[in-house]
């Protein structure tokens, strides 16, 4: 039987979603909510689902589980609501851009007794999952460096960084949540580097496009972010795991496979344009991964305790740029 969802938003993020449930084995779209007519419509429209109000959702018995895919401060106060409503929620990143507040989300949903996802899709991306199995299969040995470089293609509209919270809770956290994954341990430490190299009025908005983080575990480990929101040579995503005895690395994603070669050298296709091509893939196994949780009545792979971890990194790289040191992770959520 069909988990049947409902869809919160229906912007870009929410679109791809619509297509990860379509398709997703055991998922179908039932309904979709958005303030915006249109934009409600054209997944209306493109996936035969009705349209809804978030109170009609709430109300609905026959929906099992909502996608939050609305503006990140109306998050929180949505998980709540429909936690006390007995419906399983996945929910993008971030839950909330206050750790506070995060906690106290939690602390609802932990009540509830409901399925909480959060979504970090890379997790779930083909490549990056034959890497992380190739350190539990014990392949490379005991893992000693994790390096991870996240390029966009192009910064966003200035209105997005003052909506988003910044590159580090928006861009960043999706690879402070990989580097906690593929360290295997939490992170005790963390010092960043941060500058405006790419357009100035993202600096005149307080926030960066261009950040390099080095993450330290207390046993040792270490992570290196390296980000951008400019890569002229298209979406720039890879990781490289250095292990004791081996290393397993996952590299970029061109529009085809093929290498032409010729007297002027060898030739590959560009690079694919951004996450919606990027990670389809990744976005279609992580609803399957939901779907799986909540018929299992099993923990979701990525938990509310993944969101606040991978916060609780954003705010401690935003605390080592602003004072120039290294920041404990316990002094920004003890």
């Amino acid at each position: 039987m069909n988990l049947q969802f409902a869809i919160l938003g229906a912007g870009r993020i929410g679109r791809v979603h619509a297509t990860a449930v379509a398709s997703a084995a055991g998922a179908r779209l039932a309904a979709v909510a958005d303030p915006v007519a249109d934009s409600a419509k054209a997944i209306a429209d493109a996936y035969g689902c009705p349209i809804a109000t978030i109170e009609a959702i709430e109300a609905d018995a026959s929906i099992d589980a909502v996608i939050i895919c609305t503006p990140t401060d109306t998050h929180a106060d949505l998980i709540e609501r429909f936690a006390r409503a007995g419906k399983a929620i996945f929910c993008e990143k971030p839950v909330d851009l206050s750790l506070a507040r995060v906690a106290e989300c939690l602390k609802v949903v932990d009540a509830c007794r409901t399925t909480l996802m959060v979504g970090f899709n890379r997790r779930f991306d083909p490549d990056f999952m034959a890497v992380k199995a190739a350190i539990d299969s014990g392949r490379i040995g005991d893992v000693e460096m994790v390096t991870i470089t996240s390029r966009d293609p192009g910064a966003p509209p200035p209105d997005y960084i003052t909506r988003s919270g910044g590159m580090f809770r928006d861009m960043t956290i999706h690879d402070f949540d990989m580097a906690r994954w593929l360290l295997g341990e939490e992170v005790d430490s963390v010092f960043a580097s941060a500058s405006v190299l790419v357009d100035p009025r993202i600096g005149e908005l307080g926030d960066f496009d261009s950040a390099n983080v080095i993450l330290r575990t207390r046993g040792g480990r270490q992570a290196i972010i390296t980000n951008t929101r400019r890569a002229a040579y298209g979406y720039d995503q890879r990781i490289e795991v250095l292990g004791a005895t081996g290393m397993a690395a996952a590299e970029n994603h061109g529009e085809n496979r093929i290498t032409l070669a010729d007297k002027n050298g060898f030739h590959t296709a560009p690079l694919l344009d951004f996450f919606m091509s990027r990670y389809t893939t990744a976005y279609v196994n992580e609803i399957n991964a939901f779907v799986a949780a909540v018929n299992t009545k099993t923990q979701a792979p990525t938990t509310g305790h993944d969101g606040l971890m991978a916060l609780a990194l954003a705010e401690a790289a935003l605390k080592s740029v602003a004072t120039g040191r290294l920041v404990k992770v316990s002094e920004v959520i003890g």
